[in-house]
């Protein structure tokens, strides 16, 4: 999955200010988009997050380990420059083998 955020219908980002709110936001997304390919978290073997703050690296880093437990997917973070909105804090990318489990 390409890079997610936690933009609502109306383009407005979901959890203003709360960097893991929109991480769960974005990964309950990212688990639904598996779940349309028959797939689960357990076949993910990459995430990228993008933090436009590197301090709450913490709450997103939490919110990932609620859904991949003990999957532990290769996960690179990395603090980048503001998103297309100001008010989207994070973005993910996944990658999941549609073969592992």
């Amino acid at each position: 999955m390409s890079g997610t955020t936690a933009g609502g219908a109306d383009g407005k980002a979901l959890c203003p200010g709360d960097a893991g709110g929109q991480a769960t936001v974005i990964l309950d997304r990212i688990v639904a988009a598996l779940k349309e390919l028959g797939a689960v978290p357990e076949q993910v073997v990459e995430t990228r997050i993008y933090l436009t703050d590197m301090s709450s690296w913490q709450d997103v880093g939490r919110a990932h380990g609620a859904v991949f437990g003990n999957t532990r997917p290769a996960t690179t973070i990395v603090q980048v420059g503001p998103l297309i909105s100001p008010d989207l804090l994070v973005e993910i990318s996944a990658v999941a083998s549609l073969s592992a489990r």
